[in-house]
């Protein structure tokens, strides 16, 4: 039998966000090349390539990124390096200049086991606010207002957060493609070892 993946971030918090949503996984943090690219999804996959050379062993690696209209899809996944040199609150007053506030939150995920990628990944609409809000969650929570609400994630409790948010998808998605790897749609192999256990629907 294949052996269960373990979940391979330096973020102790997507761990807590993967539990709640079923995904009770073992957290390595592992410092692995961060490829530079816009899209979440091509980061993932090769990262997950990455962890399972240093690891030998199935890996489930995940990231996020903050699609902002006004800036044609910028930073994306380079939010991480925003938030380094600028600070969190520096992206709002950066968007002051431009009357449309919208943005998409991106969460990409990929499984491999040494010869099989599975991908997934999971959006939410919404907003930047005018200032960070909110005291939970982490990295850019403060200051996206999903739609359906207006309250940013960072208001939410983890519940309230996980019913809109871009992570509950991408896990959701995982959980489908991995379902149907098991019973031989969409990808070739032997099954694979994973609990997805009471995701939320």
């Amino acid at each position: 039998m294949v052996p269960r993946p373990v979940l391979v971030t330096s973020r102790a918090e997507k761990a807590v966000e993967a539990k709640r949503l079923g995904f009770d996984l073992v957290c390595v943090p592992l410092d692995l090349p961060e490829p530079q690219a816009l899209d979440p999804g091509e980061i993932v996959e090769a990262k997950a390539r990455a962890a399972h050379a240093v690891l030998q062993r199935p890996v489930i690696v995940e990231d996020s990124g903050l699609s902002i209209v006004a800036w044609e899809g910028f930073p994306g996944a380079l939010i991480k390096w925003l938030e380094k040199s600028a600070g969190v609150a520096a992206l709002p007053r950066m968007l002051d200049g431009f009357s449309n506030r919208s943005a998409t939150a991106v969460c990409a995920i990929a499984y491999f086991d040494g010869s099989r990628i599975v991908a997934a990944r999971g959006e939410a609409a919404g907003r930047i606010v005018s200032a960070p809000r909110g005291g939970s969650g982490f990295g850019w929570d403060a200051l996206f207002v999903p739609e359906g609400s207006d309250r940013t994630f960072a208001e939410m409790t983890g519940e309230e957060k996980d019913a809109l948010s871009h992570r509950r998808r991408a896990w959701e998605a995982l959980a489908k493609r991995m379902g149907e790897a098991e019973t031989g749609g969409g990808t070739s192999g032997g099954p694979i070892n994973i609990r997805k256990s009471d995701v939320i629907s």
